[in-house]
Order: structure tokens, then sequence, then C-alpha cells
């Protein structure tokens, strides 16, 4: 099994949704891939760890289950339709939402392989100056956050917007899928960041899509520790 591009795209794309319900025609749709490439994707992201199977809403849903009914044979009866009204319910209150979802990312290794690995598995080719979409820290997500004066990064697009060096994004699909959704956008920018900019650009972009991908893991200690 060899990881592609689009295999990263929609791990990130999943991320960006964080708990919305979706299907792979949605998925695909949005990302710009077929329906059956969206579930090859899906596939090698699980065989690569960068994805989870999603247990743990069901699971949790049919322990509740388990205790509320209190004769076996009473909940063999009663357990599918209990199931669907209490999931039904929790739908609707946003608490099951990813419960109707296959996968989930797997947010530790994810977040593991976009800062350390994904610029080598997927290095960027740069291009000469042309017109395209912003990205890497000429993303309007960074509007203001560096200096005037830095050199511009785009995505080379026929409709796009803004002059500067182009660079090749992680898969054709991406200006298409980018529009789609800020979060995403953001977080390819950042990846972008990371592969074509300088040293205190991917520094902040490091930190910033470690946040967005693993909101739980450990914050960086900054400047000196005293005992």
């Amino acid at each position: 099994m060899q990881l592609k591009p689009q295999d990263f795209l929609v791990a990130l794309k999943l991320v960006a949704w964080g708990d919305q319900r979706w299907t792979y025609a949605r998925l695909a749709q949005e990302l710009g891939l077929s329906a059956s490439e969206a579930h090859a994707c899906v596939k090698r992201g699980l065989q690569a760890g960068l994805l989870a199977q999603n247990y743990q809403a069901l699971d949790s849903a049919q322990a509740a289950l388990a205790v509320q009914e209190p004769t076996a044979i009473y909940r063999v009866a009663r357990q599918k339709r209990s199931r669907v009204a209490a999931t039904s319910s929790q739908v609707a209150q946003g608490q099951l939402a990813t419960a109707d979802n296959p996968v989930r990312p797997h947010s530790k290794q994810l977040a593991e392989f976009a800062l350390h690995g994904a610029r080598y598995a997927f290095a960027a080719d740069k291009t000469p100056s042309t017109i395209g979409v912003p990205t890497s820290h000429s993303a309007p997500a960074f509007a203001g956050v560096f200096a005037p004066g830095s050199e511009d990064y785009v995505w080379p697009h026929p409709n796009g917007t803004v002059r500067g060096v182009g660079v090749e994004p992680l898969h054709p699909s991406v200006p298409f899928a980018a529009m789609q959704d800020a979060r995403l956008y953001e977080m390819l920018a950042l990846f972008d960041a990371i592969r074509v900019g300088r040293a205190r650009e991917r520094g902040m972009a490091l930190e910033r899509l470690q946040a967005l991908i693993d909101p739980a893991a450990p914050k960086k200690v900054k400047g000196p520790m005293y005992g």
C-alpha cells in the first residue's frame, strides 16, 4: 500500500468537518474526486493509521440501552426500535453525529504525519511566477500575520486573482476543494508553509496545524522555565 496525496487531502477534510455527519458522495463532491476514489482514499488512510474506525459513539449508545433494558428477552424484542429512537434523538441534538460516520481522523498520528512526514512524502515543486490562488503565508487566513513584502505563493489556476511564485498543490483538486471550505483551505495553506516557507513561517505553521488537527496535544512551553 502506497499512500497518495489525495489520501492526506481526505484526512484533512475530515478534520475540517469535525463531528459533522458526512457521506462518501458528499466527500467526493467537495474534494473534486470520484466516489470510488473517495472510498479508496479512506481505505488507504485506515491502513496507514491516519484514520480510525469510528465505533465509540455507537458503543456508548448500545451500553446505555443495555443498562436501561432489565430483561434479556425483552431487550432483544425492543432493542432495535429503542436504538433507532435514541440515536435519532441524539443526532437531532448533535450528540451522536459521528455515530453515522464510518471513520474519523486519528488525530495524534495524522498530526505527526502532517508535521514531520508529509512534506517529504509530498514534496513541493515550484513554478515560475504565475496567476493563481494564494497559499502558504499568502492565504487570506494569514493576512496581517507576516510583514509586507514577503514573496507571494499561489496554486496555479486560471481563475486565480494573485500573481506569485507557483506551488504545485498537494493534489490537482486542491484549489477547488479549498474554495469550498475555509477550514480546509487554512490547513492546506499551513501545510504549504511547512513545505515552502521560511523558518519563521514554518514555525508558525507547525504550531497552528497541530492545534487544528490534534487540539489535545500538549502545547510547547515558550521561553525558559525556572524551578
